[in-house]
C-alpha cells in the first residue's frame, strides 16, 4: 500500500466529506460542539480517562472546535460548509496519517494459506512417535 502524503489524503477527505454534507444545513451546530466540550469534563470522563490512559482528558480540541463553529456564524452559509468542511478534512488526514492502535493490520494481497488438516493417521503417527520415545 503506497503511502499517502497530507494534502493528497486531505483531498481525499474533502470529497468525502462534501458527499456527507451537501448542504450547509448538513452540518453540525454550536450546539453539538459546546455538548461536546462540556462533557469532556463530567466525571464520568475524567475517570475514565484516568483508568484508561492515567491522565485527564485534554479538552483543548474541544474548546477549540466550539471557538471555530462560533467564529463560523459570521460567514456565509456556503462559506460556512467549505470552512468547515476543510477543517474536518485536515482533522481526519491527521488521523490517517498518524500512527494508531489500527497500524498493527496489514492489507493481504493474497489469502492467507492453512495449513493441511489433522487427519485420523497423523493423529495415530503422533501417538505412536510419543509412545515409542517414552518407552526407551
Amino acid at each position: 500500500m503506497a503511502k499517502l502524503d497530507f494534502e493528497t489524503a486531505v483531498k481525499q477527505e474533502e470529497v468525502r466529506l462534501q458527499l456527507l454534507h451537501p448542504t450547509p444545513a448538513d452540518l453540525p451546530g454550536c450546539l453539538n460542539a459546546f455538548d461536546d466540550y462540556i462533557s469532556c469534563g463530567v466525571i464520568r470522563n475524567q475517570i475514565k480517562s484516568l483508568y484508561r490512559f492515567g491522565q485527564r482528558p485534554h479538552c483543548d480540541w474541544k474548546f477549540q472546535e466550539l471557538k471555530f463553529c462560533l467564529t463560523l456564524k459570521a460567514m456565509h452559509p456556503e462559506e460556512q460548509r467549505e470552512a468547515w468542511i476543510r477543517r474536518r478534512a485536515e482533522w481526519w488526514a491527521h488521523r490517517r496519517l498518524a500512527k494508531s492502535s489500527e497500524d498493527v493490520w496489514d492489507l493481504r494481497d493474497v489469502p492467507l494459506k492453512f495449513p493441511t488438516p489433522i487427519t485420523e493417521e497423523m493423529m495415530r503417527e503422533s501417538n505412536e512417535a510419543s509412545s515409542s520415545s517414552v518407552t526407551m
